[in-house]
C-alpha cells in the first residue's frame, strides 16, 4: 500500500508561481509512474501531468503545457509540480497518484490551490 501526502497548495494571485510536493511512503517509489490530477469546483477530475519511473519521460495536459513542470527525486520519494503563470482556471484541488501495473491505484488526500485575480 502506497501512501501519498501532498503539500504546497495555497492562495496566490494570477501570474504567480507555486510548487506542489508529494511524498510517498513506499520505499520502492522508483517503481511507480507518478502523476498529478486536479478537480475544480463542479467539474470532473482531470489529468494534469505525468512522469515515468526514471523521470525520463513526462506528459502534460494541453491546458498546462509550457506553464507547469513535473519532476521527481526518487532518493527523496518525492514528486513535484512546478506551476508558473497561474490562471484563475487553475483553481482546484490537486492530487498526486501512483500507477501500479494497471492503473493509478494510489491517491493522496489532495492540496487546495486557489488563484485569485
Amino acid at each position: 500500500q502506497v501512501q501519498l501526502v501532498e503539500s504546497g497548495g495555497g492562495l496566490v494571485q494570477a501570474g504567480d508561481s507555486l510548487r506542489l510536493s508529494c511524498v510517498a511512503s513506499e520505499r520502492n517509489f522508483s517503481m511507480y509512474d507518478m502523476a498529478w490530477f486536479r478537480r475544480a469546483p463542479g467539474k470532473e477530475r482531470e489529468f494534469v501531468a505525468a512522469i515515468s519511473r526514471s523521470g525520463g519521460t513526462t506528459g502534460y495536459a494541453d491546458s498546462v503545457k509550457d506553464r507547469f513542470s513535473i519532476s521527481r527525486v526518487n532518493a527523496k520519494n518525492t514528486v513535484y509540480l512546478q506551476m508558473n503563470s497561474l490562471k484563475l482556471e487553475d483553481t482546484a484541488v490537486y492530487y498526486c497518484a501512483a500507477r501500479d501495473k494497471y492503473d493509478y491505484a494510489y491517491w493522496g488526500q489532495g492540496t487546495q490551490v486557489t488563484v485569485s485575480s
